[in-house]
């Protein structure tokens, strides 16, 4: 059985909070600097990234430790974002994955010291198929930049580590870098929100990014509707059957004149003896808000919200024709709320 050893209290949590600012403030001035020494080089990178998929070829990211850990996000970013990408590890890339690489791919090759030797050994066999290099480093005199097509710049002026050992502000120049060409690639593809929920779909970005009201939304027989001359008794019965506390008052042609809801109901209850003579349209809410049902949920939502809806909202065809109604509760077990 193992011991438990008691957690030991910090010494001093003034150096603690100092320390850990400096870091924040030391990779923050990296970021920065970086940002101001942008140049030409960048153009080119994003024009070299922007063709690969002219050419219907792929982006791959290596990088060797720390860096090959920001190189597997930096993949994952460019391919989540309209650039087909994925990681390779260089140690593996010499030992038959190199097999993955085509001429029509461009590699993007991360070293901060630009020495790293997996990297170096495979120059040579990319170069030999024409497959276009990025280097991104922290060193432009280094091998890998200057044998790379173009090199991006990501040098810092100190490790956010006290002991300038631990690679903190160079990964985080590094991976902010990578945002940078995955994002300035989004923007000249034309990347849209539908595109992002289509590399999405099993996420809750997926969902609030897929799903439409026409979706969710109750409709046929699931749909409660009474006619413009129809008494409140009618109404009330309709609300029970179908279950979503409201009705729609319609005309003979299904067009949507009014809605009525459990709410109406109470303040009808206050104000009226005889409730089985009423008509409803004597008491329903007229012009009530409605959605199209090509609209995403999450626009429901935001209706619902801005303009107070009790919950419930119903769906009209571009002619005002009555063909849905969406609750609160549609969204939640849909998940885009």
């Amino acid at each position: 059985m193992s011991k438990v050893l008691p957690s030991r209290p910090i010494a001093d949590t003034t150096r603690t909070l100092a320390l850990a600012r400096e870091v924040l403030n030391l990779e923050a001035q990296a970021v920065s600097s970086l940002a101001n020494r942008l140049d030409q080089s960048f153009i080119d990178a994003h024009r070299l990234l922007y063709d690969v998929g002219e050419r219907k070829g792929r982006v791959v990211v290596t990088g060797m430790g720390k860096s090959g850990h920001v190189g597997g996000k930096i993949a994952s970013t460019l391919a989540s974002t309209g650039t087909p990408a994925f990681f390779m590890h260089p140690g593996e890339a010499s030992h038959g994955d190199l097999g993955m690489i085509t001429c029509d791919d461009v590699v993007i090759a991360i070293s901060n010291s630009g020495e790293s030797d997996e990297i170096l050994k495979i120059l040579p066999m990319l170069k030999r198929r024409g497959t276009r290099i990025i280097a991104i480093t922290g060193k432009p005199d280094s091998t890998l930049a200057g044998e790379a097509d173009v090199h991006l710049n990501a040098a810092v002026d100190r490790e956010a580590c006290p002991l300038e050992l631990a690679p903190t502000s160079s990964t985080t120049a590094t991976l902010a870098l990578g945002d940078a060409l995955a994002m300035t690639l989004l923007d000249a593809r034309g990347f849209t929100p539908d595109d992002f929920a289509m590399h999405h779909p099993g996420g809750a970005l997926g969902r609030k990014l897929l799903v439409h009201v026409s979706d969710i939304m109750h409709k046929g027989n699931e749909l409660p509707r009474v006619g413009e001359h129809a008494l409140l008794p009618e109404a009330i019965l309709e609300m029970s059957r179908k279950g979503i506390g409201m009705t729609a008052v319609v005309d003979a042609d299904d067009r949507l004149l009014g809605l009525f809801t459990d709410g109406d109901l109470r303040r009808t209850w206050e104000k009226h003896d005889n409730l089985k003579t009423l008509g409803v349209a004597e008491v329903m809410t007229r012009n009530p808000r409605t959605i199209a049902p090509d609209r995403l949920a999450t626009e429901a939502a935001l209706l619902m919200q801005t303009y107070h809806i009790s919950g419930r909202l119903l769906v009209t065809s571009p002619n005002g024709k009555l063909i849905g109604a969406l609750t609160f509760d549609d969204l939640l077990k849909a998940g885009v709320v």
